[in-house]
């Protein structure tokens, strides 16, 4: 997820950011506040609902104090298809923009992150060498966000936290399950 800029000739100066967010990619290596290794990706159409429904704005960093623009006024353009969400944001001639513009032409921030609502995932898990590693599906998300940032990640929070929680009792209810009738067979065959 890397940004490309792209600045008019014209008298205007009109300064537009281009980026892509990849469906159907993993995170980075994420942990949780136990420590325990997780990653994300997000499922092709996860954002298709709430792209019917809702604005989405362009923030510097994720501040919401640092708007650089919005799908309602048409100064943030996204296009989503199967394989990536892709957008242009146009740059506010503002001290917030200029700062932005100015620390992204240099490539001081070239990554591109976004801020969600889950309302949809899957959890499983994988063995990754000797770690097992949770992996979280993003299967419907509220797109509320997109924004130029120095470290692009996907945001570990309370809901991601509560949703691997829910999945490792999951987990240890189905083992705990299969333990009980295991020994119920066990003892019925003695």
């Amino acid at each position: 997820m890397t940004l490309e800029i792209r600045e008019a000739n014209e008298e205007e100066g009109k300064r537009t950011i281009a980026g892509a967010i990849k469906y159907n990619t993993e995170s980075a290596e994420l942990r949780d506040l136990w420590g325990d290794a997780f990653v994300e990706e997000i499922a092709s159409g996860a954002f298709d609902d709430s792209l019917k429904t809702r604005e989405v704005v362009g923030l510097w960093s994720h501040d919401t104090s640092q708007v650089l623009g919005s799908t309602k006024s048409g100064t943030l353009r996204i296009e989503n298809t199967e394989q990536e969400l892709r957008f242009e944001l146009d740059i506010p001639n503002t001290s917030v923009g200029n700062d932005a513009w100015e620390l992204i032409r240099r490539g001081d921030v070239d990554g591109v992150s976004f801020g969600m609502r889950v309302t949809k995932d899957k959890w499983s898990t994988e063995k990754r060498g000797e770690e097992k590693v949770y992996k979280r599906s993003i299967l419907n998300a509220e797109l509320h966000e997109i924004s130029p940032v120095a470290f692009p990640a996907y945001p570990a929070n309370a809901v991601s936290v509560r949703s691997l929680d829910e999945y490792r009792e999951e987990e240890k209810r189905a083992s705990d399950e299969f333990r009980k009738r295991k020994l119920a067979i066990e003892l019925e065959l003695i």
